[in-house]
């Protein structure tokens, strides 16, 4: 398989496209082809009814004229008919292969294990063209039939022309320089686009700043208005200026095309009408046909345009993202335990970002024991989060490997390994949703579970936050949407709590800072509680009492929180620094008796 930087080249991109579109509605796709090749055919015979109908009238021959005159109509009548019956089909079919490409679209990102392609600038701009063009991929099939119309009419337009001399074949010769300038062009100039994709985020991102609720506080009260629109205009003309230019560059060279073809048309109508000794029929075919040749190469090579630019391309990237989420997928031969009994070891665990050098954990070992309570305490910047996306399987290690009850983490399936964490996060996502089905995402199996989330809400210390809620959890969150509610940050930060909590046991409770909003108190009563339930008995299934098994990783700032874990972490300049319990590490003086002295003082 190739590599997932790669690109895909643009046919097999394209024949992979179609495949998809023909397994999501096969009968539809058929059907909407054959009608739009039906209704090219009618619109190309009406210059052999005009050279008919010329030629008739000139011989005095009644019943020809009358044939063409039936034959003018016939095709007059059939092109609108046919035209209506296929651009309904085919809306039909473009409406329904719409879902199931953008499906296919949203499916593979979320599915991919890691989250790479979230973080990294080069692919946030490929994806950033394949969300933009997803909701145009339908048009993509209208336009492949569409071209294949215009060809069969180019085909039918020829013979005509070839049935008087076949050197007129060689007019469509002259058009092709007009077909090459239009299937390079798109390329091109889609290239330069996405050399510019960055500046084009940018100036969307400052214009959804300047337009949007959550900055406008700070944006008013900083008067940053004006200066978000300068920034703007410049990311815009950053991303402009050079489409514009290729596009330019481009259109001359098209233009140069069409004068090609125009001269070697009337080369062609001289020759008929004066070389030939013609009848009047042909030279009027010769007119007619070649007037239209003219139409069918310009609207063929717009069609191709139109390939080239948004079918090959956006292809390219579906193809791309097809082989990325392939290549990410890992041979999972390990099953993932149903409890730990010897715990969580980081084996020698070094990692650097994808696109970047720089180590952010190096050569880190550590040992997670079973029902203990790990703190993670550093600098920002210091490794902490990442730790906890390795143990979340967003990321494989660089170097070193994880093993959970002596097998590698890498080994087990990505999706049921995360079925057995529970936990919160800092930089948590607000679901506008109920709040029931706010806190309910976090176990789906248990959506509607209603005593279920009540619990994980008693367990987050969130009872407070949906007591104050009109409508208690059946209460719609957001203002945005009819009857929806603001609640703070600190509220949105305890249903993000309980929504980490909806899984009752969890092999590890991840909390990287997810009380960061709270106050100190508050924070450290949550934890407390928190440390006690993982350290709690419980009773296995022949009734005796066992020890639960599960790891509760705390990250936080305040060390007085983390002072009740049994290990401590400290982690400085991508390594671990210091490990002990609290009462250790006071006692050895180092970095964490230093910080914590600071933070106490600070406190009083």
């Amino acid at each position: 398989m190739s590599s997932p930087d790669a690109m895909p080249k643009a046919l097999p991109a394209m024949w992979r496209a179609l495949k998809r579109g023909y397994q999501a509605e096969p009968s539809l796709l058929m059907v909407a082809f054959a009608l739009s090749l039906l209704s090219a055919l009618p619109d190309a015979l009406i210059a052999l009814w005009l050279k008919l109908l010329a030629d008739g009238a000139t011989a005095g021959e009644p019943r020809q004229v009358r044939v063409a005159a039936v034959g003018l109509g016939a095709s007059a009548v059939l092109t609108w008919f046919l035209r209506v019956i296929s651009d309904r089909t085919q809306r039909r079919f473009r409406d329904r292969v719409t879902i199931a490409l953008e499906a296919h679209v949203a499916r593979l990102q979320a599915s991919v294990d890691s989250i790479e392609h979230h973080e990294r600038p080069d692919y946030l701009d490929r994806l950033a063209i394949l969300r933009d063009q997803v909701f145009v991929l339908d048009h993509m099939y209208m336009s492949l039939f569409t071209t294949c119309g215009w060809i069969l009419r180019l085909c039918v337009t020829i013979g005509l022309l070839m049935s008087i001399h076949p050197a007129l074949a060689l007019l469509s010769v002259f058009a092709l320089p007009t077909v090459l300038t239009a299937t390079l062009r798109p390329g091109i100039e889609r290239a330069v686009e996405e050399r510019q994709a960055s500046a084009k985020r940018l100036a969307r991102h400052l214009f959804d700043t300047a337009t949007t609720a959550p900055p406008g506080k700070e944006v008013r009260v900083a008067n940053l208005g004006e200066q978000l629109v300068r920034q703007r205009r410049l990311a815009w003309e950053r991303w402009y200026g050079p489409i514009a230019g290729a596009r330019n560059v481009s259109a001359l060279h098209h233009t140069l095309a069409w004068l090609v073809f125009g001269g070697g048309y009337v080369g062609a109508v001289v020759f008929v009408a004066s070389g030939l000794s013609a009848s009047p029929g042909e030279v009027l075919l010769t007119l007619a046909a070649g007037s239209r040749l003219s139409a069918y190469v310009g609207a063929t090579v717009g069609e191709i345009g139109f390939l080239r630019g948004i079918w090959l391309d956006g292809s390219k990237r579906m193809a791309w993202l097809e082989d990325y989420a392939a290549a990410q997928a890992q041979n999972a031969d390990a099953q993932v335990p149903v409890r730990l009994e010897q715990g969580i070891v980081f084996d020698r665990v070094s990692f650097a970002y994808p696109g970047t050098e720089r180590l952010v954990l190096e050569d880190v070992s550590l040992s997670l024991r079973p029902g203990s309570v790990v703190a993670i305490v550093g600098e920002n910047g210091a490794g902490k989060t990442t730790l906890v996306k390795l143990l979340s399987r967003l990321y494989q290690p660089t170097s070193g490997r994880i093993l959970v009850d002596g097998v590698e983490l890498s080994r087990m399936p990505a999706s049921e390994w995360r079925t057995r964490l529970g936990g919160a996060f800092q930089d948590f996502f607000r679901f506008e949703l109920k709040a029931s089905d706010s806190v309910g995402l976090g176990d789906l199996p248990r959506l509607g579970d209603r005593p279920a989330i009540e619990a994980a809400v008693e367990r987050a210390g969130a009872d407070d936050v949906v007591e104050r809620l009109a409508h208690g959890l059946s209460t719609q969150l957001g203002p945005t949407w009819p009857g929806g509610v603001e609640v703070s940050f600190g509220q949105w930060q305890k249903l993000a709590l309980a929504r980490g909590f909806m899984r009752e046991e969890p092999l590890v409770l991840l909390l990287d800072e997810p009380t960061a909003a709270l106050d100190a108190e508050t924070e450290h009563a949550l934890f407390e509680r928190y440390t006690m339930a993982a350290r709690g008995p419980t009773t296995d299934k022949g009734g005796a009492e066992s020890h639960r098994g599960r790891i509760t990783i705390l990250v936080s700032h305040r060390f007085s929180t983390v002072r009740m874990a049994d290990t401590i972490v400290v982690l400085d300049g991508a390594r671990v620094a210091e490990l002990g319990s609290h009462d250790e590490l006071i006692d050895a003086g180092g970095q964490y008796a230093q910080l914590y002295g600071i933070q106490v003082t600070g406190y009083r």
